[in-house]
This record gives structure tokens, sequence and C-alpha cells, in this order.
């Protein structure tokens, strides 16, 4: 088994949560792969495809990915335009549609369209969707719609802002419990 972490707009793979979690689940034995995406120059999904496609050997039905932000939408493309299964997802501080804020114009290629609903769940495995009650750029009703599209139960957490480093989430519990608790459902 292997994770992938999926950065959002203006994002790294040193920021947040990211490094922490990767140690932790790297303490485990897991391999743990948090690529770098072009940001905010070049923020396209296809360019965002072409950096995923380097891993593509990597990517199997034991491949737990995890999105933050726009890695939500991106990880929901590319199951959508693959045709390789992954164990899981979790989506941190998603969303699916466009959303009406300053970054809608980073967001266009990642979000204005319809989506495959079927394909993309016939591609994972189990969806976990994490979102806050407070986020100041994702509505909790946003995370909410996308959990029931996707047969998700939902973890709220309270006054987590956008769950992010600003919001003071440089370590996120919560999400290694999550990980756990599906790690021993296996």
């Amino acid at each position: 088994m292997n994770f992938f972490i999926i950065h959002g707009i203006y994002g790294h793979p040193g920021e947040n949560w990211f490094p922490w979690l990767k140690n932790e689940l790297e303490k485990k034995g897991f391999e743990v792969i948090v690529p770098k995406f072009p940001t905010p120059l070049d923020q396209t999904l296809e360019s965002w495809l072409r950096i995923i496609s380097k891993y593509d050997d990597k990517i199997n039905e034991q491949t737990v990915m995890i999105g933050h932000s726009l890695g939500v939408p991106f990880i929901i493309n590319y199951l959508e335009q693959s045709n390789k299964k992954i164990n899981s997802a979790f989506l941190v501080a998603g969303y699916h549609k466009m959303i009406e804020n300053e970054f809608k114009e980073l967001n266009k290629t990642f979000v204005g369209k319809e989506f495959d609903w079927e394909k993309i769940k016939s591609n994972c495995g189990k969806f976990y969707v994490v979102a806050s009650d407070n986020d100041p750029y994702i509505s909790l009703e946003i995370n909410q719609e996308l959990a029931k599209i996707l047969d998700s139960d939902i973890t709220i957490i309270h006054n987590g802002g956008h769950l992010n480093k600003k919001a003071g989430f440089t370590e996120f519990p919560k999400i290694l419990e999550l990980i756990n608790a599906m790690l021993s459902i296996k």
C-alpha cells in the first residue's frame, strides 16, 4: 500500500500537515509520495495530469490518495480519466464544482464541467470526505453534497477553517485516525 498527498492552489509538498502526515505514515512503513504541481502558473488539469503520470507505475489498487482543497477535484478528475482503480480517497476541504471566490479562474479546468460520477466511484474502493464547518473558501454544504454524490460519510471538524496551516493545522491527528481506522478494516 502507498499514499499520495495532493496539495492545492498556491500549495507545495512542504506545507500544512503534509510533512507531518508523510512522516507518520512512513513510520508505519508506507511509501508516501507528495508531488509538486504547478501553481499558480500553468495550473491546469492537463499540466497536473502530466505530473501524476510520472508516477503511473506506483498507482494501483493498493493506493490511497489524499487531496486538500484543489487536490480534491484533481483526484476526482484523475479517477474519471484513468483506467486505474485505487483503494481509497480522502477528500479534505474540497469541492466538485465552480465556487465564486478569488480562485475561480484557477479552478476552471478542474471543475468547470459535468463529471461521470459512476466511473469515478467505480475506480475507487471508498471515499472519505473531511470538511470544516467554517471554511472561508468552501462551504460545508458543498462538502456535504460531494459526500452524498460519492456515497461517503463526512467528518466535520468544528472551527477548522480551511484545514491548513493558517487555521493551525501543521499536524492533523483526525486524518491519521481515519486512515488508521481504514487500515484496520482491510
